[in-house]
């Protein structure tokens, strides 16, 4: 029986390792597969412990917070993970590749998910579409057509965002 606490997605890209755990762990700019947010840090590095943030584009809203729990490149990038604009508890997602023929299968794993929650609708929602933008971006150096099309619309639309995701309420 699966665990009701854990949504685990997978695919495989055709890729290398490398191109696949950057996409993934970059800072500094939008990442493509995660909605488009920014990796942001307290620190220099991905390192155990280190808090963290996935804001929007432009940065002005933290919509994950977390902290790095595990970073072993090119193989897992694991992290806490709490929505800024809901009260549910921490989840862990964790990020294992592995070669296989044809490419790097990732596995995208959610551990803890907190049953019966906005967190557990958005977390079982989003793992499929991550993977497949992860894939677009690096076998073809983009998101899909549509996928940039709602980043657009994010963009357009980021002041709707509830003032309590304002990166000002989350310092890291």
């Amino acid at each position: 029986m699966a665990d009701p606490q854990k949504a685990v997605f997978r695919i495989v890209v055709q890729g290398t390792m490398e191109a696949v755990f950057r996409e993934l762990t970059k800072t500094g700019e939008p990442q493509g597969a995660v909605f488009n947010s920014m990796l942001t840090l307290d620190g220099p590095g991905l390192v155990r412990g280190r808090r963290m943030q996935m804001r929007t584009a432009s940065g002005r809203h933290a919509i994950v917070v977390g902290e790095v729990v595990e970073h072993d490149p090119p193989r897992r990038f694991a992290h806490t993970h709490r929505f800024t604009q809901h009260m549910d508890p921490a989840c862990t997602v964790v990020y294992d590749l592995r070669e296989v023929p044809g490419g790097v299968e990732v596995t995208l794993t959610v551990e803890n998910v907190p049953a019966g929650t906005k967190t557990e609708t958005e977390m079982r929602r989003g793992g499929d579409f991550i993977l497949g933008n992860l894939k677009a971006i690096v076998e073809t150096g983009r998101p899909p057509f549509t996928t940039r099309l709602m980043y657009a619309m994010f963009g357009a639309l980021e002041f709707v965002l509830p003032a309590k995701t304002k990166s000002e309420h989350w310092p890291l």
